[in-house]
């Protein structure tokens, strides 16, 4: 395991920001390196979860959007008339605007820097969807986060969230914990040209979060329904879709 300590809770929001903007533009890449480009794939399977599950017209917001990779897909979508995409990280989400407002309708798309445990600036019940990827396990509180998610979220609205999880199966875990502990953070430094502790900080803080089983109760337990989850790759990386009671 690294030897990477994990900020403690009040400094972490700060430094997730702090470190997100250092690595915002080699993000995509070190996720193509790291995932073997399979999380395109799990990102389009996301997307299809909302298209399958949810009518036309959609208005979405996708949360902790990054440099707006799932935004993209997204906006891309027939069934979504309007995206909104919301991170903290002020470089990542400089990149998202850039990259959808080199192909989206002026309109479609709206930006802004916003913390997922405190969505001031949105009414409630203002989506049909809410997706979230890679970024549930850096908020600095995921119940309240999750709380927030519910509240913007309409009455028959999906909330869907791709993440880590973890593998089941002892020696898989082994091969999966050696890879995401001892090469990932490698393959970060090589791209960036040097040590960064963001690359050594992403594998780390996924021990804190919660398993595919925890997640799911948690998000029951803040009033979710038709909680499931599906894993790709033995669990390395995992959707969770809910809904919120109509």
């Amino acid at each position: 395991m690294s030897e990477f300590q994990m900020p403690q809770v009040d400094r972490k929001a700060g430094f997730v920001r702090e470190n997100f903007n250092k690595i915002a533009e080699k993000y995509d890449r070190f996720n193509d390196w790291n995932s073997f480009l399979l999380h395109r794939v799990w990102k389009n399977r996301l997307v299809n979860e909302v298209e399958k599950n949810l009518p036309a017209h959609l208005r979405v917001m996708d949360l902790c959007c990054g440099t707006g990779d799932i935004s993209v897909r997204l906006e891309n979508s027939p069934s979504i008339d309007h995206v909104t995409c919301v991170d903290f990280s002020e470089n990542m989400l400089e990149i998202a605007k850039t990259r959808l407002q080199k192909q989206g309708e002026q309109g479609r798309v709206r930006f802004e820097v916003g913390d997922a445990t405190q969505l001031k600036n949105f009414k409630n019940a203002q989506f049909d969807a809410v997706s979230i990827g890679f970024g549930l396990r850096n908020v600095d509180n995921l119940p309240k986060a999750i709380v927030e998610i519910l509240r913007v979220l309409k009455p028959g609205g999906l909330f869907l969230n791709l993440d880590v999880g973890k593998v089941k199966n002892p020696l898989i875990r082994w091969a999966a914990d050696f890879y995401f502990f001892r090469i990932v953070p490698i393959m970060g430094y090589i791209l960036w040209g040097g040590k960064n502790e963001m690359f050594d900080y992403l594998p780390v803080s996924s021990l804190s979060y919660p398993d595919q089983e925890t997640l799911k109760s948690i998000l029951e337990k803040a009033g979710f329904q038709e909680v499931r989850y599906r894993n790709f790759v033995f669990g390395n990386a995992v959707l969770h879709i809910a809904r919120k009671p109509y």
